[in-house]
C-alpha cells in the first residue's frame, strides 16, 4: 500500500516597509529557490526548518511519503513584488492538486508583505485551506517575529513559532508541528487554537530570550504547556517594521478546549502588557559606543547598528555609524586612533559598483570611494574615502552556527578595502554579517585585539557573545530605527519605543 503524502512548502520573508531594496525575484534566487530533491538536499544537516523535513524524508520506518514543493527565501527588506509571491502560491497550489496529499507543512515567517498585499501568507493559508479540503491536517511554524493576523489561527490544525532570539531553534520548531501533524494523522482529536492581541507595537531590541523580558515570558510559556489540556503556547514579538494592520505583539496557544485556550493567552497577553516598559531599547549614541568599545584595547569587541541590520531589513546602506568611525580614527584624543592598523573592521557596505570597480582594479590598486547613501540620503550623506583595495573574495561561504548552521550563503563578489588603519568589507548583495565564516572567507582572522563594527542587531549575538568581550548597541537612524515613532508609519498602535 502506497504512504500517504506529506507535502511541505515554505516562504520565509519578512517585509520591511521603510527599506529601501525592493525584493524581487533575484533576491529570492539569491538566497533560496528550490523544490524536490533539491531543496531537501540543500537543507540536509543544518540547522532550519527543512532539515526537519528533510530527517523525516530519510526515516527508516516513514510514516509518509515527503513531497517537497517550492521552497522561497529571501534576506529581510522591502516588500516583495506580488508577482513573485503569487508564482510561489499558484506553483505550491497546482503540486497540491497534483498530489492531493493527507498532510502538509509550510514553513512561514509570518511577516511578510507584498507591494500589493497587508498578509500574503493569509491569503496563502487561506487558498491551501481551500484545495486540500476538510480533514486535511495543516500545519504552519512562525518566527518569533510574526504579525499573526485574525484568522490565520482558525484555517490550520497545528502551529508553533521559535522559541528563542537569536532563532536557533527553527529546526526544533518544525519537528513540533511535524510531530503534532503525525499525531493528527494518527487520528487525534484535534486542538483549538486561538489568538490574543496584545495591543502593543514592541520594538524587538530587548526580545532576546537569555535573559530580560522575553526570557520571564517564555518560563511563563512553558510552565503553561504543563497545565491539563494545554498542548501549545507560542508567544509572537511581532515585526513592527512591516507597518500592517496586524502588526504587534499576540500570544497563540493550543488546548483541547477554546475557551482553555483562551484563558492562557489573556494571562500571558497581560503579562506581556505589565512588561512593556522592559522591551524599551537603551541604546548608545554612535560616538560614546565607539570611544566604549575602543577602550578595551585587549579584547574582541563589536559595535553594531541595529538600525541597517540586514536581518530587519537594511540595506546595508546608512553611512552613519562609518562616518563617526571614520572621525573618530581621525581624532587624535579619541581611543580609537590608538588602534593598531587593520585591526578595525566595518562589516559592511552593499554596494555593486563599488565592488565591480575593484575587482577591475585589482588588489593593491587605490580608489576613490562613497560609501552609503547609495539608495537614499535620507538617512545621512554618503562618506567620500580613499582606499587600498586589500582583498577580493567571491561571497560564499557556509554558516558555522548556531543559528542557521550549515546553511550555505552567496552574497555575491566582495571586497576588503583599506585606508586610515580601518578595513571596510563591501559586496555585492545584501545578507546579514552574524557568522565568524562570514568575516574568515575574507581572510579576517577573529584574534584580539579587534574591533568589529558591524550592521547587526540581536542574531549577530548568537555566534559572538561568546567571542567578545562586549558588543555595544548604537543607536543611529535607518530603515529598522530604534524609534518607531521617527518612521512614518501608517498604522499607529502603542508603542515601547
Amino acid at each position: 500500500m502506497p504512504l500517504p503524502v506529506l507535502l511541505a512548502a515554505r516562504l520565509w520573508f519578512e517585509g520591511n516597509r521603510f527599506s529601501p531594496r525592493p525584493t524581487g525575484r533575484a533576491q529570492l534566487l539569491q538566497r533560496e529557490w528550490q523544490r524536490g530533491d533539491a531543496a531537501l538536499a540543500a537543507a540536509a544537516g543544518t540547522a532550519t526548518e527543512l532539515a526537519a523535513v528533510a530527517a523525516l524524508a530519510q526515516a527508516r520506518r516513514p510514516r509518509w511519503r515527503v513531497e517537497v514543493s517550492r521552497c522561497a527565501s529571501a534576506s529581510p527588506g522591502g516588500p516583495m513584488h506580488d508577482d513573485v509571491f503569487a508564482a510561489w502560491q499558484d506553483e505550491v497550489l497546482a503540486d497540491v492538486w497534483r498530489l492531493r496529499p493527507q498532510a502538509m507543512y509550510l514553513s512561514l515567517h509570518g511577516a511578510a508583505i507584498t507591494d500589493r498585499r497587508d498578509s500574503p501568507e493569509l491569503d496563502a493559508v487561506q487558498a491551501l485551506r481551500q484545495a486540500l479540503g476538510p480533514g486535511v491536517p495543516l500545519g504552519v511554524s512562525l518566527d518569533l517575529h510574526a504579525n499573526l493576523p485574525p484568522g490565520l489561527v482558525d484555517l490550520v490544525d497545528a502551529a508553533s513559532a521559535y522559541r528563542s532570539y537569536p532563532h536557533v531553534d527553527m529546526r526544533e520548531t518544525a519537528e513540533r508541528v511535524l510531530e503534532r501533524l503525525r499525531v493528527l494523522a494518527d487520528g487525534a482529536p484535534p486542538a483549538q487554537g486561538v489568538r490574543v492581541p496584545t495591543g502593543l507595537l514592541l520594538p524587538s531590541f530587548e526580545m532576546r530570550t537569555d535573559g530580560g523580558p522575553m526570557h520571564e515570558l517564555q518560563a511563563l510559556a512553558r510552565a503553561a504547556e504543563a497545565q491539563p489540556g494545554i498542548v501549545e503556547v507560542s508567544l509572537l514579538g511581532g515585526f513592527p517594521y512591516a507597518d500592517v494592520p496586524q502588526g504587534g505583539a499576540s500570544v497563540m496557544v493550543w488546548a483541547d478546549r477554546a475557551d482553555r485556550a483562551r484563558a492562557v493567552g489573556e494571562r500571558l497577553a497581560g503579562e506581556v502588557a505589565g512588561r512593556e516598559a522592559s522591551f524599551r531599547p537603551r541604546l548608545r549614541p554612535a560616538v560614546d559606543a565607539l570611544r566604549a568599545a575602543a577602550a578595551m584595547a585587549q579584547g574582541l569587541v563589536a559595535v553594531t547598528d541595529p538600525a541597517d541590520n540586514p536581518l530587519s531589513g537594511g540595506a546595508a546602506d546608512t553611512p552613519g555609524l562609518f562616518a563617526a568611525l571614520l572621525a573618530e580614527r581621525r581624532d587624535p584624543t579619541s581611543p580609537l586612533a590608538s588602534w593598531p592598523d587593520g585591526r578595525v573592521v566595518f562589516a559592511y557596505f552593499a554596494d555593486p559598483r563599488l565592488v565591480q570597480r575593484a575587482h577591475e582594479a585589482g588588489t593593491g590598486a587605490w580608489l576613490d570611494c562613497r560609501l552609503g547613501a547609495r539608495s537614499s540620503q535620507a538617512y545621512g550623506p554618503p562618506v567620500d574615502w580613499r582606499a587600498c583595495v586589500q582583498q577580493l573574495g567571491d561571497g560564499r561561504f557556509v554558516n558555522r552556527g548556531p543559528m542557521e548552521r550549515g546553511s550555505a550563503v552567496r552574497l555575491g563578489r566582495t571586497a576588503v578595502l583599506a585606508g586610515d588603519g580601518l578595513r571596510v568589507i563591501v559586496t555585492e548583495a545584501v545578507g546579514a554579517a552574524n557568522d565568524p565564516a562570514f568575516f574568515e572567507s575574507l581572510g579576517i582572522t577573529l584574534e584580539a585585539p579587534l574591533l568589529l563594527v558591524v550592521k547587526a542587531k540581536n542574531h549577530f549575538r548568537a555566534a559572538f557573545e561568546p567571542l567578545c568581550a562586549a558588543i555595544l548597541d548604537a543607536d543611529l537612524p535607518g530603515p529598522a530605527a530604534a524609534d518607531l515613532g521617527a518612521l512614518p508609519m501608517r498604522h499607529r498602535r502603542p508603542t515601547a519605543a
